[in-house]
């Protein structure tokens, strides 16, 4: 079992104040839906996600609701739960609603940029490059939605935050099922343009670079089918 992905049995403890079982199991299939350890496809066997989260059907059931309500998981009557595979058509539709709201988000972090955010985001994007240099691409790419994911909170719009959070997700999946590139040097290029942007407070370099930068993203993406093949859940987090 991967130690740094899943929780321990004691932090899965339903103590006062601790986060409940449920959501940790949420968060930990989150994590590995974004770092690409799990396949758009996988079915996700409630047994099997309880032996190996340690907890019961009862709480695995209550997870995958969740994580179907934000759409990473489809539940299928008769069939059981999996991880959500979108469409190309749902592609262009996530990257297109992307390109609306992102450089508009990003202008009014430039706005509301503070040294202390700035801070965050530099030290963000330096753990994304160094997994792109050790070569760990899946978790290059969940830190890189995670920096979009800190500018729209610096933002300060809980709307717009919302949507991306969403929109982020599913870009997630859309990458692990069509990314063409073998690597993610473009979005390495694109988020220090965005930086030396925020450092200079500039609203209409952040917002043009933001708009070039998902552009770039969509144009990434091969939409005439998809990349990965379903894995089962065994091999896609029992294989190392």
């Amino acid at each position: 079992m991967n130690k740094a992905l899943f929780p321990s049995k004691a932090d899965l403890r339903d103590d006062a104040g601790s986060t409940s079982r449920s959501d940790l199991v949420v968060a930990g299939l989150q994590r590995a839906i974004f770092e690409h350890k799990i396949a758009p496809g996988t079915k996700l066997s409630e047994d099997e996600v309880g032996d190996i989260f340690g907890v019961s059907r009862t709480i695995v059931r209550s997870a995958l609701q969740s994580l179907a309500h934000s759409q990473l998981v489809t539940i299928e009557k008769n069939r059981g739960a999996f991880i959500a595979s979108p469409s190309p058509r749902e592609a262009h539709e996530v990257f297109e609603a992307r390109g609306l709201i992102e450089p508009r988000v990003a202008t009014m972090a430039a706005k509301r940029m503070t040294d202390q955010s700035l801070e965050i985001l530099r030290i963000h994007t330096e753990d994304e490059h160094a997994a792109m240099h050790a070569g760990d691409k899946g978790k290059a790419l969940a830190l890189s939605g995670g920096f979009h994911l800190k500018i729209a909170d610096i933002a300060g719009h809980d709307v717009f935050t919302s949507f991306i959070h969403s929109l982020i997700s599913r870009s997630s999946l859309i990458i692990a099922l069509y990314w063409r590139r073998a690597d993610t040097t473009c979005e390495s290029h694109s988020h220090h343009a965005l930086m030396r942007a925020f450092e200079n407070r500039d609203a209409a370099a952040a917002e043009e670079i933001m708009r070039s930068h998902i552009v770039d993203l969509h144009s990434g993406l091969n939409l005439s089918g998809p990349n990965t093949p379903p894995l089962s859940l065994a091999d896609a987090l029992r294989q190392d």
